[in-house]
C-alpha cells in the first residue's frame, strides 16, 4: 500500500510548517510553478537576501502545511500507532520498576517480602535506594518492543477482522473483534517481550546474579542456552493474551459506556483535554479487570524465570491453588489499574498530538463503512 503525499507530508515537525499563502509569498512558488507546468522543467526559485536588507525577501525557510491529517489506516497511520505503544508501554513499565520488583519478589520468596511496605523496606536496606531500579534496562527494552507489537497491530488486526465480518457484523460483533485483534495482536508482542522478560525476572530475583541486562543476559544464555530466554514463552501467553484481551475490550467499552451515559456531548464534540481524561479513567477501570483475570499466570511466570529447570507442576505444588491465584494480588491491581490507564493516555496523547482521534467510543471501521 502506497502512502499518499499528505500522509508523507503529515510526519513532518509542525514546526516546519507554513500556511501555504506565506510559503508561496515567500519564494514566489505561485508563479514559478504555474510556469513550470507550461515548460516542464523545475522552476527556479528567487534567491534570498542573505544580508537582510529592508524590503528583500523573508530568508526562513518554509514547507507548507499538510492540507490533510494522517490518512486512517495507511502505513502512516499504522506507524504513528507502533511509535505510541512504543512510548506508552515502554515508559509507563520502566516508571512502575520498584513495584514490579517488590510485587515479583513477594511471589518468589514471601516469608521474606510478606508485604508491600515491609518488601520495599527490605529493598532500601539491602540494595538502596538505586536497588529499586534494578532491572531497568531489559524492562524499558522488553516492553518497548512488547507496546510497538500490541497497539500496532491491534489496530490492524481491528480492521483486518472488521473488513472479514463487513459493516453490520463489525458493529454488532464489535466485541469479538476487539477480543480477537487483541489476542492476534499479543501473541506476537509476547515473542518480542520475552526474553527481556526472562532477564528482568532473574535479576529481580535472585540476588547477586547480575546488576542488569549488561552482564545478565549473557550470564542467563551461557546457563541455559539462547532457547532458555523463550522457556517461559507459554506462561507470558498465559499471563499476557488474557491480560490484553481484558484490556481492550473492557476499555473499548467502558469508553463507549462513557460516552453514552456519563457525558451530554458526543466524542467528536468534546474537547481533546475531556477525551484524554476519559481514556485515563477507561484505562484505569480496564487495569483492575486485567490484573484479576492475568495474576495465576503472572505468578507461574515469576517462578519458571526465577528456578532453573522448574515445572508449571512444581509452581502449582510450591504456591498451591489459592496462593497461585492471590499471591501478590492487591500490590498487582495498584500497579496493573495505574500502569494501563497511563498507557491508554500516553497512547492516545500521541494520537492526538500527531492528528488523529483518541480510541474508543464507536464500532469499529471496516472497509465498507469507511469508503462510504
Amino acid at each position: 500500500m502506497a502512502i499518499s503525499d499528505n500522509s508523507r507530508k503529515s510526519l513532518l515537525p509542525s514546526f516546519l510548517y507554513s500556511s501555504p499563502s506565506s510559503t508561496k509569498r515567500v519564494f514566489g512558488l505561485e508563479t514559478a510553478l504555474s510556469n513550470a507546468n507550461h515548460h516542464h522543467v523545475l522552476p527556479r526559485l528567487p534567491s534570498s537576501n542573505v544580508g537582510g536588507d529592508a524590503g528583500a525577501p523573508s530568508s526562513r525557510f518554509a514547507i507548507p502545511a499538510p492540507k490533510e491529517k494522517i490518512e486512517m489506516f495507511s502505513p502512516a497511520y499504522y506507524a504513528a500507532c507502533t511509535a505510541g505503544g512504543i512510548l506508552s508501554c515502554g515508559l509507563t513499565h520502566t516508571a512502575v520498576t520498584p513495584l514490579d520488583l517488590v510485587k515479583c519478589n513477594m511471589q518468589i520468596n514471601p516469608t521474606k517480602y510478606k508485604g508491600i511496605s515491609s518488601g520495599f523496606g527490605v529493598l532500601l536496606k539491602e540494595q538502596g535506594a538505586r536497588g529499586l531500579f534494578k532491572g531497568w534496562v531489559p524492562t524499558l527494552l522488553g516492553y518497548s518492543a512488547q507496546g510497538a507489537c500490541k497497539m500496532g497491530f491491534y489496530e490492524f488486526f481491528k480492521k483486518y477482522y472488521s473488513d472479514i465480518a463487513g459493516p453490520e457484523f463489525a458493529t454488532k460483533y464489535k466485541t469479538l473483534i476487539y477480543l480477537a485483534g487483541s489476542a492476534s495482536a499479543e501473541l506476537i508482542a509476547d515473542v518480542a517481550l520475552c526474553p527481556m522478560e526472562a532477564v528482568k525476572v532473574r535479576v529481580q530475583t535472585q540476588p547477586g546474579f547480575a546488576r542488569g541486562l549488561s552482564d545478565g543476559l549473557p550470564k542467563f544464555v551461557k546457563a541455559e542456552g539462547a532457547g532458555g530466554l523463550y522457556k517461559g514463552l507459554v506462561p507470558l501467553w498465559g499471563r499476557q493474551i488474557p491480560y490484553t484481551m481484558m484490556k481492550f475490550a473492557s476499555f473499548e467499552t467502558i469508553v463507549e459506556l462513557i460516552y453514552k451515559y456519563s457525558i451530554p456531548t458526543p466524542k467528536d464534540q468534546c474537547s481533546k483535554s475531556l477525551q484524554l481524561g476519559v481514556s485515563f479513567a477507561g484505562g484505569y477501570i480496564a487495569g483492575v479487570f486485567c490484573a484479576v483475570v492475568s495474576h495465576p499466570a503472572d505468578n507461574l511466570v515469576s517462578f519458571l524465570n526465577n528456578a532453573k529447570g522448574a515445572t508449571v507442576g512444581d509452581a502449582v505444588k510450591k504456591l498451591g491453588l489459592w496462593g497461585l491465584f492471590t499471591r501478590g494480588l492487591p500490590l498487582r491491581i495498584v500497579m496493573i489499574g495505574t500502569l494501563t490507564g497511563a498507557q491508554w493516555g500516553i497512547y492516545d496523547a500521541f494520537k492526538v498530538f500527531v492528528g488523529l482521534p483518541t480510541t474508543g467510543g464507536g464500532a469499529p471501521t471496516p472497509a465498507a463503512a469507511a469508503k462510504a
